[in-house]
């Protein structure tokens, strides 16, 4: 596993062995050719200072000039050097300055001996959660579905063949230490009189290209992006593999595809993967294996959770590891999902399509909107999910509730409320 201060252990001991060999070889060289410059130093010094001072003030004024040559000469190299690496700094990156990079450092260091969180899901819930995650660690793994075939998406999906970049894009974005004006350019959505690009996300075209550059390298294509975003932590597809998803409804029809699923109109009895086989990706493995903590959610749970949780593997890598494994339920309901489910309506769905328990505890928010948030929302089918935790006790498992919300313009989880409550439970 990376140590975060294994290059610098390197190159103190590279230091310190530099120094070592200057010493020895500064004695080795003393006698024969430093001290007789030195001595022909002192002795041209000690003329010119006899011209100026009287001769029994000559000894006192050499060791003061002795001592303003040693300050002068420390100043001036140390003067220098900053000099010289605020000009190559300014030369890289001109919104860097020798006064910022003690701090960069430090934050840096502090952020990669954080955690190692994993989190699963997709959509708008997840990259929330990593936004507040990115400010605490930077070992975090977010294991992304790639189930989405609508919008741009959909339209490379079909176009390309590849698989769907748009939830990928969202946590790239989100774990993003770049510039706004780049994040601002990958979230960049062409308008609809654009013509072919209409409706276009820049990020998911920006994938693609990476995508023809890598030959069809679809994780060498994240890692270059990750690379231009300088993201905190990884982005890894739970399945390298294309598939799509295929619902059983409660009113018996059986429906293909994740918008159609959606659009349906009614409530989903049970999901699955098509194909079924399917080869998890061996980072998603070797990152659950390692955690300390791994969070599945928030997000849509017909179509953000559980798909990740249907791929081979996947469970099996949850039920081995020692990782805390926590479910962080929605703040609403949404409609053609989960219309009107309660918190321990989302855990049973979950429980009720996977073979086994992917989690320990459920995070649950108490904080209720406003009585104007959720009549907007009603209009929209949407409703506050109800933190009915005692029927969540009743089935085995632990919960946490308090307020995590934030109103905005939206109702969601505040991120940064949301991760200090996680990393309590790692600490």
């Amino acid at each position: 596993m990376f140590a975060p201060t294994a290059g610098l252990t390197k190159a103190v001991g590279g230091f310190i062995l530099g120094l070592l060999a200057l010493a020895l070889g500064f004695g080795l060289s003393f006698k024969g050719a430093i001290l007789p410059v030195l001595g022909w130093l002192s002795s041209v010094t000690s003329a010119g200072v006899m011209q100026f001072v009287q001769p029994d003030k000559v000894e006192l004024t050499k060791w003061l000039l002795g001592g303003v040559m040693l300050l002068l000469g420390l100043f001036l190299t140390i003067r220098s050097i900053q000099y010289a690496i605020d000009h190559v700094l300014e030369t890289i990156n001109p919104a860097l300055r020798v006064g910022k990079v003690g701090d960069i450092y430090v934050k840096r260091q502090h952020l990669a001996q954080g955690p190692r969180v994993v989190a699963i899901g997709g959509g708008t819930g997840l990259s929330t959660l990593l936004r507040g995650l990115k400010r605490h660690t930077s070992n975090i793994t977010a294991i992304v579905t790639v189930t989405d075939d609508g919008g741009s998406s959909g339209r490379l999906i079909k176009d390309k063949g590849m698989i769907p970049p748009g939830d990928i894009r969202n946590c790239l974005v989100a774990l993003a230490d770049a510039e706004k004006s780049m994040t601002d350019l990958f979230q960049h959505r062409f308008k609809n009189d654009s013509g072919s690009l209409s409706g276009h996300s820049m990020g998911n075209l920006l994938i693609a290209a990476l995508v023809d550059q890598a030959k069809g390298d679809f994780e060498k294509a994240i890692e270059i992006a990750s690379d231009v975003l300088a993201i905190r932590g990884r982005v890894v597809p739970s399945t390298l593999a294309h598939v799509s998803l295929r619902a059983e409804l409660e009113n018996g029809i059986e429906v293909c595809g994740e918008t159609a699923i959606v659009q349906a109109g009614s409530k989903i009895k049970q999901i699955y993967l098509n194909p079924e086989e399917c080869e998890p990706t061996q980072e998603a493995l070797d990152a659950i294996a390692a955690a300390d903590m791994v969070v599945i959610g928030p997000g849509s749970v017909f179509t953000s959770l559980i798909p990740n949780l249907l791929v081979p593997g996947i469970m099996n890598a949850l039920k081995n590891t020692k990782a805390a494994k926590i479910y962080i339920c929605n703040v609403m309901t949404q409609p053609g999902e989960s219309d009107a489910f309660t918190a321990s309506q989302h855990v049973g769905a979950i429980l009720s399509n996977v073979d086994a328990k992917p989690f320990d505890t459920v995070l649950v928010n108490n904080g209720l909107p406003t009585e104007e948030a959720l009549h907007k929302y009603r209009d929209s089918r949407q409703h506050f999910v109800e933190p009915d935790v005692d029927r969540i006790r009743a089935m085995g498992l632990r919960y946490i509730q308090g307020n995590f919300m934030s109103e905005t313009d939206v109702v969601r989880h505040d991120p940064m409320k949301l991760a200090a409550r996680l990393l309590t439970l790692v600490r």
